[in-house]
């Protein structure tokens, strides 16, 4: 099952100009999740989405163009769960859960600590309810969850991590808060294929960050520890543009 998920940064100009859907088409993915859309379901009735995708469904944030998630799959999913069930985290529509025979899908578009930090507080709250709740899914069968989860884990994640370490997606509260998802047994999957360096899925648009590559790598797919020897590969696909950030994929044999 090929897995497939991007921030999409607004899901109305990829639609508007094609782009989004032609990369959806072209992808060959079983499943898409979408983050950062900033429309309502509303704002996207009038496309004409891939065929092979018969279950398309949108998740809102009560703020217009804001936020937002999406998930569009070839397999109609047994159930789809909005939010995480708790009234002060589901306002922003950040959470998209799709339950299949096998697996729980869960797609998030994680808060951002923002400028000066005046979130971060909110942000370590955030990380430990979600946890929680895949926790919660995890006891009626193993979880994939994916997304933009706008922290860059370790120093390998990002191209200077000595010049962020008190920025918004690299302090320490926030790699420990992604470390405990960790250390309750979801696996990194992209770094269990690939150890290196310099492999980042988003950049600034200043200063030519892209075609430098001078980024971090804040967009993941996690697995229930049960599902790692069925991992079959995981990337990135930074030469896919539309975005700051770029799609990450993963294939599991379910």
């Amino acid at each position: 099952m090929k897995l497939l998920s991007w921030n999409v940064n607004g899901a109305r100009a990829g639609l508007d100009k094609g782009t989004l859907v032609s990369w959806m088409e072209a992808s060959g993915a079983d499943v898409i999740c979408l983050q950062e859309t900033k429309c309502h379901p509303g704002d996207v009735a009038h496309v004409s989405w891939p065929s092979d995708y018969g279950s398309v469904t949108f998740y809102a944030a009560e703020k217009k163009g804001y936020s937002g998630t999406a998930i569009l799959s070839k397999h109609a999913p047994i159930e789809v769960r909005f939010g995480i069930g708790k009234p002060e985290h589901d306002a922003e529509g950040r959470v998209l859960t799709a339950e299949y025979k096998d697996f729980f899908l869960v797609n998030v578009y994680t808060p951002n600590a923002q400028d000066g930090l005046r979130r971060l507080e909110y942000r370590q709250l955030w990380d430990a309810e979600f946890l929680r709740f895949l926790q919660g899914l995890e006891r009626s069968k193993p979880v994939v969850t994916c997304g933009d989860f706008n922290v860059a884990h370790q120093e390998i994640d990002l191209a200077r991590p000595k010049d962020n370490v008190a920025n918004p997606g690299f302090t320490p509260e926030e790699r420990a808060g992604f470390t405990r998802f960790i250390e309750a047994g979801f696996v990194d999957t992209f770094r269990d294929f690939e150890k290196g360096p310099a492999h980042y899925s988003w950049w600034s648009y200043r200063g030519g960050a892209r075609s430098r590559n001078v980024g971090w790598r804040i967009d993941y797919f996690l697995a229930s520890a049960v599902l790692r020897p069925k991992l079959k590969r995981a990337w990135i696909e930074p030469e896919v543009l539309g975005s700051d950030h770029c799609p990450v994929g993963v294939e599991i044999d379910l």
